[in-house]
């Protein structure tokens, strides 16, 4: 299967990871102040082009530094503001920020890969159809909230990656928008 396959229109949702897909990563460590936060390499044309294509875009973050008391939510919240500030500015578009602040030992339902945040970006926007929303994300988790939530996957990573879970493999948030133009 490939994206053309899926014949995708503004009645698709886009769901998002944060880092590793639309910011750097930081090696054992979590982004927790603005200047610590790096655009990946074309991920904000990558959104500009996207936000054409998405009916919704949301993205959806683990954010356990927070419960780990390395930084607040309010951080979080100004590392956001800017991050959608830029995006838009450049002509992009994210609807909404769903983050959970919990540890991976709670196995909380909003933190991937339970689908709380999902859950929560239908009730905020209901003609959000999971049967017809991408997940992109450079984890397993990613892709388990992803099939949790009965979405397609698409895993972000250096190494194609064969796995249940995924439906597709790309190198990042642009090779997406090219396998996108290349379907048109």
């Amino acid at each position: 299967m490939i994206l053309k396959d899926l014949t995708i229109d503004t009645t698709w949702s886009l769901f998002l990871d944060r880092d590793g897909v639309i910011n750097k990563k930081l090696e054992n460590d979590y982004v927790k102040h603005w200047i610590e936060f790096e655009f990946m390499e074309g991920a904000v044309d990558a959104l500009k082009f996207l936000s054409s294509v998405f009916g919704h875009i949301v993205v959806v973050t683990n954010q356990q530094g927070i419960g780990k008391r390395l930084y607040r939510a309010e951080d979080l919240e100004i590392i956001h503001k800017n991050m959608l500030y830029e995006i838009d500015y450049h002509g992009g578009r994210i609807d909404k920020v769903y983050f959970s602040p919990h540890l991976a030992s709670e196995a909380h339902p909003s933190r991937k890969p339970g689908i709380g945040m999902a859950l929560s970006a239908k009730k905020d926007f209901p003609k959000i159809d999971f049967s017809k929303s991408l997940i992109v994300g450079d984890s397993m988790s990613d892709m388990e909230f992803g099939r949790n939530a009965g979405m397609k996957t698409a895993f972000i990573s250096d190494q194609d990656r064969e796995d249940s879970r995924i439906d597709f493999n790309f190198r990042s948030l642009n090779d997406v928008v090219i396998s996108l133009q290349n379907s048109w």
